[in-house]
């Protein structure tokens, strides 16, 4: 597939641009072949009205009708696979396998949205039949359902280049839920993208989906971001990225005349909490869990075990000494680009330079590549400077050692809101930290009992999401079905004729779909 670097304007093709960008190989810093436009304000301009005008006649899609979409969508990127693994390689230096992959989570996604879509999960019909003898007032008939709220923003995000990205998780949920799509491209890796868009553009047109439904635009820089936020016909934004790249959208979206939704993923340091049972009976095995998770994918993972605090025992010193063996051991790798890897060194340089904090361990070190490392400090350190919080963006971890479950307490009762949490004890201790769990599961939005935190499981059940910072609204998620709710709204029919009612909505259930019916759930 001959890459054109212009952005996809509905079935259209931009026919203007701005600055000129390419991709760069961050594993030998060569040029990528093509050249990408950065999107005019026409171009923003253009696939804001089209999305709008898709919006009127694809909200009225059936659930059944948007899955066969999504289905095509799928459909459509397998066939690609090789074309759009390889580019995918070249702009991001991971591995084949991974992306492979991630490529077929990027699939299962898109399905298992629309699957939602189709047995009218999304729907959320709920019917309460009229009373009209009711005393000492009648009650009305009431029908209820949910609602896609217009076109989206999405910003694809850098270390996802798939399952986060053009046809990723953000953009299945808001097709799904009957919302366009008009995707921000990332510029670290615009040849995927464009391909990814052109397959989606594809097929769109087989499904004879309106004008507008999707458009993909590119950017070198922030003004298309911020002009797609601040359009007066954009609804919601979705966003995975910095703390900083997420506020900021936040600001843009509250002052503009109608403020917006932004579903943003932003930071979380995913604390991992050690008691001394766990560590009495498998010291060995948590730590090479640890490192294992903590270098995963250099540590380019929203869920990377960020911090660690250990209960202090005679199992501890066993498993900050395999930990520091480990981690030592651990080979360097290539990160996402070289601003991502400037930024861990400079990261790593400041921990370093903390009162209080230890450099304990640092993987093999090769020259352009990113080293594991691992610190420590004490529970005084640690809750005295906030900066032990943020997240470090790549394979870094710090050590808590805590006299006391006390201690443990505390630090728990100091976290900012995050992704998850997770407990490595015994049963029976688990039994006797209700309180501690209590206090997690207002930080968190996954606890894990044993495990770690990389791997988001694309499931009904899973929240990823949590408190801020973790994400700018803790009530939602960016993966699981629950994902397509962010861009829902709440509608009530009062006293409607039936035949003006939506098909969700009608007395005979026409759909066939599960609905909330004087209180109880029916197909009926």
């Amino acid at each position: 597939m001959e890459l054109t670097g212009l952005s996809i304007i509905g079935m259209q093709r931009s026919t203007t641009g701005g600055r000129i960008f390419t991709a760069t190989n961050p594993a030998n810093g060569a040029p990528l072949p093509g050249e990408f436009h950065s999107a005019s304000p026409a171009d923003v301009e253009n696939a804001a009205q089209l999305a709008t005008k898709a919006f009127t006649s694809y909200a009225q899609w059936s659930g059944k009708r948007r899955a066969a979409l999504l289905e095509h969508i799928a459909q459509f990127l397998e066939s690609h696979t090789a074309t759009i693994v390889k580019r995918a390689n070249l702009e991001t230096a991971l591995p084949i396998a991974r992306l492979e992959g991630e490529l077929a989570r990027t699939c299962f996604q898109l399905r298992l949205q629309g699957e939602s879509a189709a047995n009218g999960l999304f729907a959320g019909a709920r019917i309460d039949h009229a009373q009209p003898g009711r005393t000492p007032i009648p009650k009305p008939d009431l029908r209820s359902m949910m609602r896609p709220i217009g076109p989206v923003a999405v910003f694809g995000a850098s270390n996802f280049p798939l399952a986060f990205s053009v046809a990723g998780g953000d953009t299945a949920a808001a097709l799904a839920a009957g919302c366009p799509v008009i995707v921000k491209a990332h510029p670290a890796h615009p040849g995927t993208s464009e391909i990814v868009g052109r397959v989606i553009q594809e097929a769109m047109h087989e499904c004879d989906a309106p004008e507008g439904l999707f458009s993909l635009l590119f950017d070198v820089g922030y003004n298309v971001g911020a002009s797609l936020v601040q359009h007066h016909l954009i609804k919601a934004v979705a966003f995975t990225g910095s703390r900083r790249g997420g506020r900021a959208l936040m600001h843009l979206a509250t002052v503009r005349e109608e403020a917006i939704p932004v579903f943003a993923e932003m930071s979380s340091v995913n604390p991992v909490f050690i008691f001394r049972g766990a560590l009495a009976h498998k010291a060995d095995e948590i730590a090479n869990g640890l490192q294992a998770s903590v270098s995963l994918g250099v540590g380019q993972f929203c869920t990377n075990p960020g911090l660690v605090f250990i209960e202090s025992c005679k199992g501890a010193a066993r498993l900050i000494d395999k930990l520091k063996e480990l981690i030592a051991a651990s080979p360097a790798g290539t990160m996402l680009s070289p601003d991502i890897y400037a930024t861990y060194q400079q990261t790593v340089d400041k921990f370093s330079q903390i009162t209080g904090v230890r450099l304990l361990a640092v993987g093999k070190q090769v020259s352009g590549q990113a080293s594991s490392a691992m610190f420590a400090a004490d529970i005084a350190t640690f809750l005295d400077n906030r900066n032990l919080m943020d997240e470090v963006f790549g394979p870094s971890t710090l050590l808590i050692e805590c006299n006391s479950r006390k201690e443990l307490l505390a630090t728990a009762e100091q976290l900012e809101g995050q992704l998850t949490a997770t407990i490595h004890a015994t049963p029976d201790e688990l039994s006797e930290l209700r309180s501690f769990v209590e206090v997690l599961s207002t930080k968190a939005g996954r606890l894990l009992f044993g495990g770690f935190p990389t791997g988001v499981e694309v499931a009904h059940a899973m929240t990823h999401g949590g408190p801020y910072p973790a994400t700018s609204d803790g009530r939602s998620t960016s993966v699981g079905t629950r994902a397509a709710e962010r861009f829902l709204r709440p509608i009530t029919y009062q006293n409607f004729p039936d035949a003006a009612l939506p098909q969700e909505l009608q007395e005979a259930n026409p759909l066939k779909i599960l609905r909330l019916t004087d209180g109880a759930w029916k197909i009926s």
